[in-house]
């Protein structure tokens, strides 16, 4: 295959688009990308497969004078939501779609590797199609398992994301951090349950968690300083049975968003504290448990990230827009902590939101973005 061209891009999205797959079970779509990228001109490109993680997929393509290797991330899986967008070629796998846009994602990475086989890089590459960023941490995963060791480590990562606020193939970033790290929370209360008219018998865990969910709204209100930013969301509880029996186990679960480790881990301190307190409370027993795994804060390297944004403004064939830091999560975050890198936007210009089961990114997204993806890797291996 030589260059693709913009009716193959957009004929291989609506194919990845009609079959999405969940976190560590996208093996028809790494069948699909494999498949796609065996066709390229193959004179500069080695294929990697992880046994350990099967559906990833690593290529390295050989630069002609390389200084550094460079490394670009795309995530693959897709989300537990059922499509209604009617488009023709919607989602064949009930209940689970392409929410996020990974299917452009990929699109635009398969394209931009589709253009350095057939243009040597000056620099050696490194593309990582990498599973289970909705879950799973497949970032994390795959660092831990050594993927990214000897000639397979960058030297500097980049990677997208969709946005659906901005102009369609426009690039979006900033300085320092773009999305939020994210820590999931699970609370248990455990007290004694009873009959609804004998209260004084038992101990009664609707009302404990009541009052633990209250005492919650005030760590960010006046515990964060308000210009750094914090969000704690609690997004389900369950407690009880019946309306004439008191509960007495509670299960709250929701999440925390910070932009920076460090406000993430204020706000576990002082939820810690709470639950300490409520226990003493209401004689209880408060089991509080977190779970971050892979999804540290995406904070952009300076250099990296002031390089990408002087290219992104003085380039002629690029629309960029200065964009704010934004609490949505995103696994990139752990691999940037290993390796310096930047993660931006590609505006994909659409009325829905992401994660909505109507999201429809414009096409025309797709080769602006590979342009401008590519002009700046070449930028960036002459500068």
């Amino acid at each position: 295959m030589s260059q693709l061209t913009k009716e193959d891009l957009i004929g291989i999205r609506r194919h990845l688009h009609e079959y999405p797959e969940l976190a560590m079970h996208e093996r028809a779509t790494h069948d699909y990308l494999l498949k796609t990228i065996q066709s390229f001109n193959q004179q500069y490109i080695e294929i990697r497969e992880i046994p350990k993680l099967p559906t990833a997929l690593l290529v390295y393509v050989n630069g002609s004078n390389p200084k550094r290797t460079i490394g670009y991330r795309t995530d693959i899986d897709a989300l537990t939501v059922s499509e209604k967008t009617g488009l023709p070629f919607s989602s064949k796998n009930p209940g689970v779609m392409h929410a996020c846009g990974h299917d452009i994602h990929m699109t635009v990475a398969l394209g931009v590797l589709n253009w350095f086989s057939e243009h040597q890089p000056a620099d050696n590459m490194v593309f990582f199609f990498q599973p289970a960023e909705e879950s799973e941490n497949g970032g994390k995963v795959a660092y831990e398992l050594g993927v990214f060791e000897g000639k397979w480590r960058p030297d500097e990562f980049y990677g997208l994301h969709d946005n659906p606020d901005l102009p369609a193939g426009a690039i979006g970033c900033r300085m320092g951090t773009l999305f939020a790290g994210t820590t999931e929370v699970n609370v248990d209360l455990i007290g004694k349950s009873g009959h609804a008219a004998y209260p004084q018998n038992a101990n009664d865990m609707v009302v404990a968690a009541a009052e633990f969910i209250g005492q919650v709204q005030t760590i960010v209100s006046r515990s964060v300083n308000p210009i750094e930013g914090g969000v704690i969301t609690f997004g389900k509880l369950d407690a009880g049975t019946i309306r004439n029996v008191i509960a007495g186990q509670a299960r709250i679960e929701g999440t925390i968003r910070g932009l920076t480790q460090k406000m993430i881990e204020h706000i576990v301190d002082r939820l810690k504290m709470v639950a300490n307190g409520v226990a003493t409370s209401y004689g209880a027993e408060v089991k509080i448990h977190f779970n971050q795994g892979g999804y540290l804060p995406v904070e952009n390297n300076d250099e990296l990230t002031r390089r990408l944004i002087e290219f992104a403004k003085q380039d002629p064939q690029t629309d960029f827009v200065e964009t704010q830091p934004a609490m949505t999560g995103e696994d990139f975050g752990y691999l940037l902590s290993k390796i310096p890198g930047t993660m931006f936007w590609l505006g994909v210009d659409d009325d829905s939101q992401l994660h909505s089961a109507t999201l429809n990114p414009k096409e025309s997204s797709i080769p602006k973005g590979i342009k401008s993806i590519t002009r700046f890797l070449e930028y960036r291996m002459n500068n």
